[in-house]
């Protein structure tokens, strides 16, 4: 039976710092995308796309923490587990989307966040793991990741504090 680890082993995977899980990026375009601004107003340079592998795990630490992006994220449900996958939306509204295997019963195994969208994500209860893919275009820059401040996003959305605890890390993660 496959396990986490084995598939850790196998595609070189690496702990991600700060948001949480495994990564490994499997892509960088050669070609750039020349923004004309930043939304900090800022000109900036980025590879035209990038793509990762990302892995969570049933361990108690590892799930995505909330986090935005400024430009849109593609999701690929590979293999394993069921995703629960949190989206709080600049209107206030959220999205709650589970990314799996179980396409018939509602499950999806592909997924579009849209830029500037609040995320977050972990296996649903039981699960053991889930190897997921995404894309970027334009491509992600360190730079991108702004981790969202749980004080804050609880004052923002208090209806779902409880999921907001459960992905974000420490006080004012």
């Amino acid at each position: 039976m496959l396990a986490a680890n084995d598939i850790i082993v196998h595609l070189g995977l690496e702990p991600l710092q700060v948001e949480g899980g495994f990564f490994k990026q499997t892509y960088v375009s050669r070609e750039n995308y020349a923004a004309p601004q930043h939304p900090d107003h800022q000109e900036f340079v980025k590879p035209l796309c990038t793509a990762i592998f990302y892995l969570l795990t049933n361990e108690p630490n590892s799930f995505s923490a909330i986090h935005m992006l400024p430009t849109d994220e593609m999701y690929h449900h590979y293999i394993g587990d069921p995703v629960g996958l949190l989206e709080l939306h600049p209107d206030g509204s959220n999205t709650e989307v589970i990314l799996g295997a179980d396409i018939l019963n509602g499950q999806v195994v592909q997924h579009v966040v849209a830029a500037n969208v609040w995320q977050g994500s972990q296996l649903l209860p039981g699960g053991e793991f889930a190897l997921m893919g995404t894309t970027m275009a334009p491509g992600f820059t360190p730079d991108d990741y702004v981790g969202g401040s749980r004080e804050r996003l609880i004052r923002q959305f208090p209806e779902l504090a409880d999921g907001i605890r459960k992905l974000t890390r420490g006080r004012n993660s």
